[in-house]
């Protein structure tokens, strides 16, 4: 089964490096990483780093200066690990709420909107 967040975070990267106007090559020398590592994340093969200080190092390599910007590209490349992003994890409110979340996702087929509709709910308590 393929992770479709490994797909997106990883076409989200190459469009960033692209429109940065650097090749594959020149990134990873940039960042001091293996292209051929770039290169699968990139594809959706394997997940990106998990060390947040990697992940910041790219995100200015790839022109990531505002914070906002900077937080998002991590918490995508922490859920296209599989993790629920650290900003979140921070949360108590939120995180009180995760048990229920998951405990109402895994009871039935739930839409988009149930699911957007139950996050509104979490956020507001």
């Amino acid at each position: 089964m393929e992770n479709s967040n490994l797909q997106k975070f990883g076409q989200k990267l190459k469009e960033l490096r692209i429109n940065k106007g650097l090749t594959l090559r020149k990134i990873c020398e940039k960042v001091d990483y293996d292209h051929s590592n770039w290169s699968k994340i990139e594809r959706g093969r394997i997940p990106p780093p998990s060390n947040n200080k990697i992940l910041n190092k790219w995100a200015e390599a790839l022109g990531l200066i505002n914070a906002v910007e900077v937080e998002k590209f991590i918490s995508d490349a922490q859920v296209a690990q599989g993790l629920i992003p650290s900003d979140i994890m921070k949360e108590e409110n939120i995180t009180d709420c995760l048990p229920a979340f998951f405990r109402s996702i895994k009871k039935g087929k739930m839409t988009k909107k149930d699911i957007g509709e139950l996050i509104k709910l979490i956020k507001k308590s």
